[in-house]
């Protein structure tokens, strides 16, 4: 019997993102080589752009655009410069076709940097090809607005709200009408404007200046709820939510998710706990976001995983001497339920296996921490479970992954495994696996009952 630990990169998830709104792509060996050579090297640019992409597949090319493309690089001027140029030749391949979120982030890009005419070139061209095909218009201003708004560009953002507005009121179309609707909705929460777009919904339920009428659904009011959280009005987010209610809308997973994490962006933890409470007593399942927005609200727990620092390796332990006041609450409330495993864990005689993929390192950590808690309860004290032939956690880059760098869930496991003198060893044919005989793990977690362990 062996007990696998498999690791795999947890990435942000774009659901409940605040100041820090983007997601860092993925970035390839291969695209890393390319670029740290275009920065380091005086050759053609040109060239080695053509070079690139006639010799590099199709998803090599497009991960590397969207890294020059991501919010989080566009400080970095030298590699800004290149996504122009990289887009020119990669839409030149057979074998590229349409992506309005790519065209989108590029002409954001180029307007961040004031190259206004170079990002109106790019519009013109669009709206050309498009050749007034309704659909794929309002597609394309969509994602230009969510592209704008990300980077608080307001005059951007203005100029695709003003083309989205003008698609929605000419029209006739029902569904460009809605997607142009709930992107305009939607954009206004992210430039926290939440009140502007409560006003549009209402001015829409009742016909608008128009006569247009759209009844509003539970995404716009999700919208509207988050942006009024991550604001801090907290009044007019349990407003909304009433509201949804006396509308026939399930307050959901997602709905309570946005709550919590609007609480905790502000340190309110007294209503974390209160929500999380309710959250559970209403059959309303936790979730891997809902582990993220706690973990996330807690400054000790994230300063103790980033730094791999006093950290506490049993529950107890955590909840008695590492946190205290609202963390501690809010982090005892969240780890009083293990129904977590129902959506991450399966279990039968060949294998158990953990997947903490979509985790934040925090959210990971008290994971794990329930994990070791679970397993001694299966394990050690007769629950009727088989034990497994295998067991694996799922939690950063193993030995397929193309991505550069180290998983920082890699080095959290691996540090708890050393503080706990675990058995666990990294797989010699896979350096992102630990590995250990069912039978040593057995009389392991046994040992870690021990006081003797603290």
């Amino acid at each position: 019997m062996t007990f696998q630990l498999q690791i795999q990169q947890c990435p942000l998830p774009p659901q409940l993102r605040n100041n820090n709104s983007s997601i860092r792509c993925t970035l390839t060996k291969q695209g890393q080589r390319f670029l740290t050579k275009l920065t380091t090297t005086n050759t053609n640019t040109d060239n080695l752009i053509k070079k690139f992409v006639q010799s590099s597949p199709k998803s090599v090319l497009l991960s590397t655009l969207t890294h020059l493309l991501s919010p989080t690089n566009n400080n970095n001027n030298n590699l800004s410069s290149l996504a122009l140029p990289l887009y020119t030749r990669i839409t030149e391949s057979p074998w590229y076709t349409w992506n309005p979120t790519i065209i989108a982030d590029l002409i954001t890009l180029l307007h961040k940097h004031q190259l206004y005419t170079e990002s109106q070139t790019l519009i013109s061209e669009e709206i050309s090809k498009l050749n007034n095909r309704e659909r794929e218009l309002v597609q394309f201003y969509s994602k230009l607005l969510e592209s704008h708004s990300k980077r608080a560009s307001q005059t951007g953002f203005d100029s695709a709200y003003f083309s989205l507005n003008n698609l929605l009121h000419t029209s006739s179309s029902l569904y460009v009408k809605r997607r142009a609707y709930e992107s305009m909705v939607s954009g206004l929460c992210v430039m926290d404007k939440p009140r502007e777009a409560e006003n549009l919904i209402r001015d829409f339920k009742h016909g608008g200046d128009k006569k247009i009428q759209i009844q509003p659904s539970g995404f716009e009011f999700k919208s509207i709820l988050y942006g009024y959280g991550r604001l801090g009005l907290f009044h007019d987010l349990l407003r909304v939510v009433d509201q949804m209610e006396k509308n026939g809308f399930v307050i959901d997973t997602v709905c309570y998710n946005m709550v919590l994490s609007s609480f905790g962006i502000h340190g309110e933890y007294v209503e974390m706990v209160s929500w999380l409470r309710r959250m559970r007593n209403s059959g309303v399942p936790f979730s891997i976001r809902t582990y993220n927005s706690v973990s996330n609200s807690c400054p000790t727990i994230m300063g103790k995983v980033v730094e791999l620092n006093d950290l506490p390796l049993l529950i107890d332990e955590l909840l008695n001497a590492g946190l205290e006041g609202g963390e501690a609450m809010v982090v005892k409330e969240l780890l009083s339920c293990s129904e977590i495993f129902d959506e991450v864990m399966v279990w039968d005689s060949k294998e158990v296996k953990l997947d903490l993929h979509g985790f934040h390192l925090g959210s990971a950590y008290l994971v794990m921490l329930l994990w070791l808690e679970e397993m001694q309860k299966r394990l050690l004290n007769a629950y009727n479970y088989e034990i497994p032939a295998e067991i694996t956690v799922v939690c950063g880059v193993g030995k397929h992954s193309n991505v550069r760098g180290e998983s920082s869930v890699k080095a959290l496991v691996k540090e708890m495994m050393m503080k706990m003198k675990g058995p666990l060893r990294i797989d010699r044919k896979n350096n992102g696996c630990f590995i250990a005989k069912g039978k040593t793990v057995k009389i392991w977690l046994c040992e870690l009952r021990k006081p003797q362990f603290h």
